[in-house]
């Protein structure tokens, strides 16, 4: 079993900050991953649109696609409209080659609201996340038959953040709606990062390697403050910069028999944290900790060729 090692471009092409990250462009994102050793990308709102444009975006840089967001509606939508909604990045992602898609619930998520403050996100019952749950099984169940995972990412501000949220989600869905298990939404949710892997470890389809700065979580939650608050702040970081035990992660992924894509994504104020430093910072420690585990890293690229006909 191996690992593969991608980034998310959002270090230096923020999608929900862009002023952020002005002075960078999504080529430079791509030139320095891949410079670093990085074989895969998630996609960025501000890469093609088109498959045929992201293909050779990513061809010119030598690197995979390894996924990427999807802004869900499935709270308010029915399947059939959700299907519709995320068909053409279905069938994309499918040509591409990406291992899955990375959905989360974005119809009343309060994560790009710079105003409102991180805590006062919409919540849902139990037995609501469950009924969700449920309904989510059956759009991964059809994305599946497509060729396509679905992986849930758990995020700040929205409906499904903490470890609770997580656990009730899983409990209502099926084993097709698997887990983007992204370790920094989880400790900043206030969720035990070990203790999540332990119980749901079987369904992590993608894991996001995040690190957080906890002084600085610690004054968000204190005065009330905005997800994007966070971010500006230096919330989050690459692994090996905060506080999370990585080594600790990589071996329990070892012992999980996990076999997928592990994802960078620490996005930070370009000019407190220069994108390619800290990209390659988070890059050696991963390195450092899946070799410590005994995890092999896998450092092929593979686009898959368009097909015609």
């Amino acid at each position: 079993m191996s690992v593969k090692i991608g980034i998310s471009p959002i270090a230096w092409q923020n999608d929900d900050l862009p002023d952020l990250t002005a002075d960078y462009t999504m080529e430079q994102a791509l030139r320095e991953a891949r410079e670093i050793g990085y074989t895969g990308v998630e996609r960025g709102q501000r890469m093609p649109p088109d498959t045929a444009g992201l293909r050779a975006l990513l061809e010119a840089h030598d690197i995979a696609l390894c996924g990427g967001w999807c802004s869900g509606a499935a709270l308010v939508n029915d399947l059939a409209a959700e299907r519709a909604a995320v068909r053409g990045q279905v069938e994309q992602f499918v040509a591409l080659g990406a291992p899955c898609i990375v959905y989360a619930e974005c119809s009343n998520t309060v994560q790009g609201q710079i105003d409102t403050p991180v805590g006062r996100r919409p919540r849902l019952a139990p037995d609501e996340i469950r009924a969700y749950g449920a309904k989510l099984t059956e759009l991964a169940k059809w994305m599946a038959d497509q060729g396509m995972p679905m992986a849930y990412h758990h995020h700040m501000g929205s409906i499904i953040e903490s470890e609770e949220d997580v656990n009730w989600l899983m409990e209502g869905s099926g084993p097709e709606l698997r887990l983007c298990f992204d370790t920094g939404h989880m400790l900043f949710g206030g969720g035990d990062v070990m203790r999540v892997m332990d119980r749901w470890g079987e369904r992590i389809g993608h894991v996001h390697f995040k690190d957080i700065r906890p002084e600085i979580v610690d004054d968000v939650r204190a005065h009330d403050r905005s997800f994007l608050d966070a971010v500006i702040a230096g919330a989050f970081t690459v692994p090996g910069d905060g506080c999370i035990d990585f080594q600790a992660v990589a071996d329990r992924l070892k012992q999980l028999d996990y076999s997928g894509w592990i994802v960078v994504e620490a996005e930070q104020d370009p000019a407190k944290a220069p994108p390619r430093e800290y990209s390659k910072m988070g890059y050696e420690h991963i390195v450092r900790v899946c070799g410590n585990a005994g995890l092999e890293i896998d450092d092929t690229v593979h686009i898959p060729e368009a097909t015609h006909g």
